[in-house]
């Protein structure tokens, strides 16, 4: 069985405020980002582990994904505490996220949602702000 770890982030400056998500997926040597418009720190956290999970189907395809165990680490507590039945969901606007989450975990042979100190998320953080300076034309 394949096992493939992908780190994680999202943000928002102003909370809410502009939002990006960062994904870097080191067996692939792969790094994404994406605006996301506005939204709060945690939409964008949980929009940052679909983006991943969604981005991982697509490269690998669905039959190597049915053999495949993903580990998501992310700096985020309350995300990995909630997604690892921790924590209760108490923002309303979280719950499609969780949801669409769970659904596409199906897909795979096995998540597993792990947090991280922030320092090891350093190349996942640079890439949503990389995306956030862009977006707001601060190259």
């Amino acid at each position: 069985m394949n096992k493939i770890i992908i780190y994680t982030d999202g943000g928002s400056r102003g909370n809410p405020g502009p939002a990006a998500v960062g994904v870097y997926i080191p067996f692939l040597n792969k790094e994404y980002s994406k605006y996301l418009g506005e939204a709060t720190n945690n939409e964008a956290e949980y929009q940052a582990m679909i983006f991943a999970l969604k981005k991982i189907k697509q490269l690998i395809g669905k039959e190597k994904c049915e053999k495949t165990e993903i580990e998501i680490r992310s700096d985020s507590e309350l995300l990995v505490n909630q997604l690892n039945g921790k924590y209760k969901i108490k923002e309303e606007n979280l719950v499609p996220f969780f949801i669409e989450i769970w659904n596409l975990k199906q897909d795979f042979s096995g998540v597993k949602f792990v947090q991280i100190p922030r320092e090891e998320n350093k190349k996942a953080d640079s890439l949503v702000n990389r995306e956030l300076n862009s977006q707001a034309g601060l190259f």
